[in-house]
């Protein structure tokens, strides 16, 4: 009797389902919340709903689905068509995903498997349709980066002496790219209506569980746009290697390319394509930042690469300054690496970034040990003739000069690993890491040319080649640029400077005190001569300390010497007295 009354109350629940459900799919439903009310009855009703409604709905699904799967045109070029197949597929995923509590029932487990493997197949299909739209979407992007009406300045115009090549002269003819002014641009990549559909596709793929493979179905896409992008600016794919094998000019003309190319990337590419895969990826912000790391790795390793060449080749000095180039340029992009690679995905890549800008700080100070072995180096060979400047006192001198125009760099460089080698701490440590650095090259320049001046047999002519060094170093040392630095950093290097003439000054004025001119009218002109060279720069030197912020109210303090010092120590020369400090 009990089992009768059950089977009747199935049929009367049954009965109800159908007549209030519209479609097999609503039937179903409402067979489940009847199911919930008495567990009793939850198997005979999903035996019920096993033989009738699983199946009747998969087939349905699996009539409007299959038409779509198998169609040879495209699903999106008709927006009836894309909208059914999309309302099919949440259908689907829905019974999938309704289905699965009740696998265990070996009915409904087999009709779950073909409900999964028609999700897979639906998912391939989407996956293509995905791929599609999104390279017709790039095609119709291209035709219009001619268009003068484009709502954006275009990085990728090209010349009007290139129209003349047609694609059926070369069809991977690749326009070359402007000079780049503004940074301030954003690339609408992709249509409005296309990303929207791309955001509508994307979504049922994240909801049935295949967010890898819509991820690698764009980002194979728009690795493509960021390759074309990057010849157009003329970059090449350069190995470690190739770029070692480089003559130096070739290398140069590489950075100059490197240094345009990293810039649109990281202030006008990347963050285009960021925006595209936020928008594309709404409310999916994993997916959006697995998308964008996987458009952008490649890109990213291969700028980076070629800096990390740079910075572990040779370390000429002659270098310096396109090392200096490469260092400053990724430092001044390290706020946008952070900015578009913040995600978990990408912190690899920022981290590579910092690493590598670190390697060329550590390049950029082997270099200048490479001019201190130079120096050492550098033979005493023949003497210069009449005792006349060496070319190693002109090439450091210069070298040093020219250095220092990346002032600020170079302290930041050097400021990252002190290096005390004198050991003089209580000299040395009021003064900048950079200061100790160029001190101690001039020490060793001083020492080489103290090692030349011994070839001289004539000890006159010895001191005169000493002389005629020694007052090159110090009119170069007090050309000072101030321009290149700010207020506080100009202060700062005077001070420096200041210390390193009141050193100098005071050894020269010591050596050369001792030394004998007995001809009068020799011994004065000697005098003149250097009085004449030294008095006027000296003079503009204090004018220019005392006009400096922050350091003309205190110059007193720092000025040892007044100009009518210097001129009473310079009187004091040649004369073969103990030349003590006043």
């Amino acid at each position: 009797m009990a089992e009768n009354g059950e089977e009747k109350l199935i049929a009367v629940a049954r009965h109800i389902a159908k007549t209030l459900g519209n479609t097999d799919t609503m039937t179903d439903d409402i067979l489940k919340i009847f199911s919930n009310f008495d567990g009793r009855l939850r198997e005979k009703l999903t035996e019920k709903l096993s033989e009738d409604g699983v199946e009747q709905t998969l087939n349905a699904l699996d009539r409007q689905i299959s038409r779509y799967i198998s169609a040879d045109n495209p699903i999106w070029s008709n927006s009836a068509d894309a909208a059914s197949f999309l309302g099919s597929v949440d259908q689907l995923i829905a019974a999938v995903r309704d289905w699965t509590p009740l696998a265990d029932d070996k009915s409904i487990s087999s009709c779950l498997d073909r409900a999964e493997d028609l999700l897979q197949q639906s998912m391939f299909r989407l996956e293509d349709e995905f791929r599609t739209l999104v390279e017709r979407g790039a095609e119709s992007f291209d035709l219009t980066l001619s268009e003068s009406t484009h709502p954006h300045p275009d990085y990728s115009d090209y010349d009007d002496d290139d129209d003349d090549v047609s694609a059926d002269e070369d069809e991977n003819f690749i326009p070359v790219a402007q000079q780049i002014t503004d940074y301030d641009i954003v690339i609408d990549a992709l249509p409005a209506g296309t990303i929207g559909d791309l955001h509508a596709i994307a979504k049922r793929m994240v909801a049935a569980g295949y967010v890898k493979e819509c991820s690698h179905a764009y980002s194979a896409c728009r690795r493509e746009f960021l390759d074309e992008s990057f010849s157009r600016l003329g970059l090449q794919k350069l190995s470690i290697d190739d770029v070692h094998r480089m003559q130096w000019t070739q290398l140069e003309d590489e950075i100059e390319k490197w240094m345009k190319a990293i810039n649109v990337a990281l202030r006008i590419l990347f963050p285009s394509e960021r925006r595209l895969c936020d928008r594309i990826f709404l409310g999916f912000s994993s997916a959006a930042d697995l998308s964008f790391m996987e458009v952008c790795r490649g890109s990213t390793i291969q700028l980076l690469n070629f800096a990390d060449a740079v910075a572990i080749g040779s370390r000429a000095p002659e270098r310096l300054f396109k090392v200096l180039d490469v260092y400053e340029t990724l430092r001044d992009l390290m706020p946008e690496f952070e900015l578009n690679f913040s995600d978990q995905y990408c912190s690899s890549l920022r981290n590579e970034a910092l690493t590598i800008w670190k390697r060329l700080g550590e390049a950029i100070r082997g270099i200048f040990m490479e001019l201190e072995n130079l120096i050492r180096r550098d033979p005493v060979k023949a003497a210069v003739p009449g005792g006349g400047l060496h070319p190693i006192t002109r090439y450091v001198m210069n070298y040093l000069r020219a250095a220092c125009r990346s002032r600020r760099t170079l302290e930041q460089v050097f400021e990252e690993s002190i290096d005390y080698r004198k050991g003089d701490d209580q000299v040395l440590s009021s003064s900048s890491s950079l200061a100790v650095q160029m001190a101690w090259i001039m020490e060793l320049l001083e020492s080489n040319l103290e090692a030349k001046s011994k070839i001289y047999r004539d000890s006159a002519l010895c001191s005169v080649f000493m002389m005629n060094n020694g007052k090159y170093i110090v009119q170069k040392e007090l050309k000072v640029d101030n321009n290149s630095t700010s207020p506080s950093g100009a202060s700062k290097s005077l001070r420096e400077k200041l210390k390193l003439f009141n050193s100098y000054f005071e050894e020269i004025c010591r050596t050369q005190s001792s030394w004998v001119i007995f001809d009068d009218q020799l011994r004065e002109e000697l005098r003149s001569s250097v009085s004449g060279s030294l008095s006027p720069a000296y003079r503009n030197f204090v004018a220019t300390l005392q006009t400096v912020p922050d350091f003309g109210k205190n110059a007193d303090r720092y000025i040892r010497y007044s100009v009518d010092d210097v001129e009473a120590r310079i009187s004091e020369l040649f004369q073969g007295t103990s030349g003590g400090k006043r």
